[in-house]
């Protein structure tokens, strides 16, 4: 299982550079704006500053230096850290224009199931959060992406790309086709561009989580956004 999420002190990055953190309001803002419930200084312009791809919508927001509204302190350079945060599958984004928010979280190296950690981190619905995993269908390897809280089923993703005979990838072949490490392997951005297969489900939520390329980090967008910048195809893959 392959994916990642926020954390404890989860900062965030919208888009070129907003922060975003736990405690939610609705962001509303251009570059050198601010943030509706969220205090001044929050941006809310995404990739493609300056061509009006403002984010509108209810993400969690605050500024450096600022208490939520809650009154919890951010750990200092939490925002800055997450700021200066880049990835190919974050770079894929912005070079798409494409609004999104990163959610970072502690990752522990012990634990085991990389999207279960991802989750209960962030306090996001399995369902919501999807993991992924790379197959291989008649010896071609195909980017399943899938719900935390379902399996693959491998039929189906042979199916759903006119193939024969799906396997789970090796490890080494997954982590050398995507340029990513286990538990941090992402949709986008990948070295070698698989064909993608997102399962249906996502359609059933305005926005959903999967891994930004890293441990301990996932980006949050809308699934419509996600089937474009990785050209997927819809199958129900779920089990």
């Amino acid at each position: 299982m392959y994916s990642e999420d926020t954390s404890d002190g989860s900062s965030v990055r919208v888009g070129n550079g907003a922060v975003a953190g736990p405690d939610h309001g609705k962001l509303t803002g251009t570059e050198g704006g601010g943030a509706e419930g969220g205090g001044p200084g929050v941006t809310g312009i995404a990739a493609g500053a300056g061509r009006g791809n403002v984010i509108t919508g209810d993400l969690p927001v605050v500024s450096r230096g600022e208490r939520t509204p809650t009154g919890r302190a951010f750990p200092a350079g939490t925002i800055a850290a997450v700021s200066a945060q880049a990835t190919p599958a974050t770079t894929a984004l912005d070079r798409l224009g494409i609004p999104y928010s990163l959610h970072p979280y502690r990752h522990d190296p012990r634990g085991d199931g990389y999207g279960a950690e991802a989750a209960r981190a962030l306090e996001v619905d399995e369902a919501q959060l999807f993991k992924t995993l790379i197959a291989s269908v008649d010896a071609q390897l195909v980017c399943a992406v899938v719900p935390v809280s379902r399996q693959l089923d491998l039929k189906a993703l042979a199916r759903a790309v006119s193939g024969r005979r799906a396997v789970m990838a090796e490890p080494s072949a997954a982590q050398r086709a995507t340029g990513y490490v286990l538990g941090g392997i992402s949709p986008l951005g990948q070295r070698t561009r698989l064909p993608v297969v997102l399962d249906d489900s996502a359609t059933g939520f305005d926005a959903v989580y999967v891994s930004a390329g890293q441990r301990g980090l996932q980006l949050r967008l809308a699934p419509e956004d996600l089937k474009r910048a990785s050209a997927a195809v819809l199958a129900p893959l779920a089990r």
